[in-house]
């Protein structure tokens, strides 16, 4: 059957989750649940969706803390995670994002931009699959395997969040090319998907602590590029 993706989400509020569950449903996706940050990372060990909403304010682990916990997982690497949140205040967004987030919905819920946003991020993720599939790039002392998804720099190997790896992988794919901000977001997001400001400054920075400050150049009003 069509759109049979695996999708798990993470709410203390039980009528958020029928609300949930009842229009994915709908949709011909698969849906499990869990009412507290806990029962969310051993539903998700178990089941290994292919995608997880999370609500960041949640009882004994916030959704912060279960996205960070799951991306330290090799498994979960991949897995797109979105969040739903009530408070739009940046410190907010950019913590999410810094434990690997993807994406956020915002509260209260409307049907069709939740169907909408969830279908965007799975398109996304399958037309990244296909596009890189089977790929390796090396540029100087980096190397990036894009259908094993590993990074190595001087034959160390980097352990890097979902979003990095895809932007890394873009900036290297045409080294020295300047990528606006504009292309990066297309590219890495989509056209589709609504993400802050903050976003692309959070995964440079991420990238220059794992990589060195040498790696990736601000062209300043423009965007970044590799330099090897």
């Amino acid at each position: 059957m069509e759109n049979q993706h695996k999708i798990l989400v993470a709410d203390d509020d039980d009528d958020i989750l029928e609300f949930i569950r009842y229009n994915l449903e709908k949709e011909n996706y698969l849906v499990v649940t869990a009412s507290d940050g806990k029962e969310a990372i051993e539903i998700a060990d178990k089941e290994e969706p292919d995608l997880i909403i999370l609500d960041i304010m949640m009882p004994e682990i916030d959704g912060v803390e279960v996205c960070r916990h799951l991306r330290s997982q090799p498994k979960f690497s991949n897995t797109i995670i979105t969040f739903l949140t009530a408070r739009s205040e940046d410190f907010t967004q950019i913590a999410a994002l810094d434990v690997g987030g993807d994406d956020f919905i915002k509260k209260p819920i409307r049907p069709g931009v939740l169907v909408s946003r969830i279908k965007a991020l799975l398109r996304r993720s399958s037309r990244l699959v296909d596009e890189q599939s089977g790929n390796i790039i090396q540029a100087g002392d980096l190397i990036v395997d894009r259908e094993k998804i590993l990074v190595h720099k001087n034959g160390q190997k980097i352990d890097l969040a979902k979003k990095e790896f895809e932007l890394i992988s873009l900036l290297l794919t045409k080294a020295g090319k300047v990528y606006t901000r504009e292309e990066i977001f297309k590219k890495i997001w989509g056209s589709d998907v609504i993400v802050g400001n903050r976003t692309i400054d959070v995964h440079i920075r991420k990238l220059r602590e794992k990589l060195g400050d040498e790696c990736i150049k601000t062209v300043k009003g423009v965007g970044y590029k590799i330099e090897i």
